[in-house]
């Protein structure tokens, strides 16, 4: 029997009933968001809130400065151009030169509403190269958006958890699933959300050499662009640098948010990189939807076109001020945004302390990352019912199996949201659930 929880079980009850959840562990990021905000209201209690991946810090100066700016040269009467500002597609490019080793033209560095737009972007033209072949394959876990994306959009996808499949071990899972399902293309973030593990040079390699054997299309996420805190890829031009499977194929496309590493969410923009020979690729089934079958051009003309008509003109200004400063050695983004892992290894601690384990718990045999995101289970409780027990506790999460993963047992839980003001009070709710359910 549960005892002295934050949130009244009747009121609790009451709310998870009004919004009808078949199961609680399927809800969406944005579903519980909504449920927390009306327990948060209606008890009166404030939640530890881990749910959603919300930036903790502050904008840099630089971008508010830059994006004022631009507003008072008058830019905001005017339409941005399509494929970026010529400032940010510059920007872009040494960015990509000093920060992860690889040569971009300008050309083909454009910006999307924030990595959202860039994948449904993607999804749109990468699903209809080859009207023989079925869409894209997901290696899980990973952002349960993008697979909201492909079933709104209507196509097909597969997926699989890595965990099981690291190291060469990937290679024979990957040209299983390349082969018998007819895959177009393969979509990863690195580092992982929700399990913060990342991709060695080794797996990177094999994505890359499979998709050059298969023309397949990679879709890599970097949306926690060097927040894999055990190396600093912060320094311009100087190794280590962020991996990237463009160092290992042709075959690649990139997206780059701005949300995360530069906590510029709330102007939504991010970066949407296509290689040179990905872009210039023709495949004619794209004439069926398309004015084009020149991928790139479908992909900007068309179908970045169709969703916005491009990307608000002030943020452009500002993504690329930061980005200026980034590569002119004037602006550490890293340690603005270490405090994540800093923060993430005290809260990880707490779990543990009180019972909880981590569900994804080393990468490749070594000690997991602290960064944005961790997993955790409880033991004999599956992932629905350890979510709804933790609301009761004024603590919210997710539920793993939204993002693809095998592991029903577990959560997916955000650091970002949690001040240091904040972290007592964890620890006593966590001891409350310990006393409820420990054994």
């Amino acid at each position: 029997m549960q005892k002295n929880t934050p949130i009244k079980a009747e009121c609790a009850e009451r709310i998870l009933n009004e919004m009808h959840f078949d199961n609680i562990a399927n809800a969406s990021i944005r579903e519980i968001v909504r449920l927390v905000n009306r327990m948060e209201e209606e008890s009166g209690q404030k939640f530890i809130r881990m749910e959603m991946g919300v930036p903790g810090i502050d904008v840099n100066p630089i971008a508010m400065e830059a994006e004022h700016e631009a507003f008072k040269s008058g830019v905001a009467s005017k339409y941005a151009p399509i494929i970026g500002i010529d400032s940010l597609k510059k920007e872009t490019s040494r960015f990509l030169k000093n920060f992860l080793d690889i040569e971009v033209s300008p050309d083909y560095c454009f910006t999307s509403v924030g990595s959202a737009q860039a994948s449904i972007a993607l999804f749109m033209v990468a699903c209809r190269i080859d009207m023989s072949k079925r869409g894209v394959l997901f290696i899980d876990p990973g952002f349960p958006v993008q697979k909201l994306q492909i079933k709104v959009l209507g196509y097909d996808y597969d997926s699989f958890d890595v965990f099981n499949f690291r190291g060469e071990k990937l290679r024979a899972k990957l040209e299983e699933f390349i082969i018998e399902k007819r895959i177009t293309s393969i979509l990863y973030s690195n580092p992982n959300n929700p399990t913060w593990i990342s991709f060695t040079d080794e797996e990177l390699q094999i994505i890359g050499e499979l998709a050059t054997k298969h023309n397949i299309i990679v879709i890599e996420d970097l949306a926690y662009f060097a927040m894999d805190f055990r190396k600093d890829y912060s320094v311009p031009g100087v190794p280590p640098y962020q991996p990237t499977v463009a160092k290992y194929t042709d075959n690649w496309t990139m997206m780059i948010s701005a949300s995360k590493a530069f906590s510029y969410a709330g102007q939504r923009i991010g970066m949407l990189i296509v290689s040179e020979k990905v872009y210039n690729s023709r495949y004619p089934d794209l004439k069926r939807f398309y004015t084009s079958d020149q991928f790139g051009h479908a992909l900007v003309y068309n179908a970045l076109y169709a969703l916005s008509a491009g990307v608000a003109h002030t943020p452009q200004y500002g993504l690329a001020a930061l980005l200026k400063a980034v590569n002119d050695g004037k602006y550490n983004f890293r340690e603005d945004v270490k405090i994540y892992g800093e923060r993430a290894k005290i809260i990880k601690k707490l779990f543990l302390d009180n019972g909880f384990n981590l569900v994804y718990d080393n990468d490749m045999g070594e000690p997991l990352a602290d960064g944005f995101y961790f997993t955790i289970s409880y033991p004999g409780m599956r992932g629905s019912e350890l979510l709804k027990n933790l609301i009761y506790h004024g603590i919210s999460a997710i539920a793993l199996q939204t993002t693809g993963s095998e592991r029903r047992e577990g959560l997916r839980a955000c650091v970002s949201q949690i001040n240091d003001e904040q972290i007592h009070l964890l620890e006593e709710r966590l001891k409350i659930f310990k006393e409820n359910f420990g054994k």
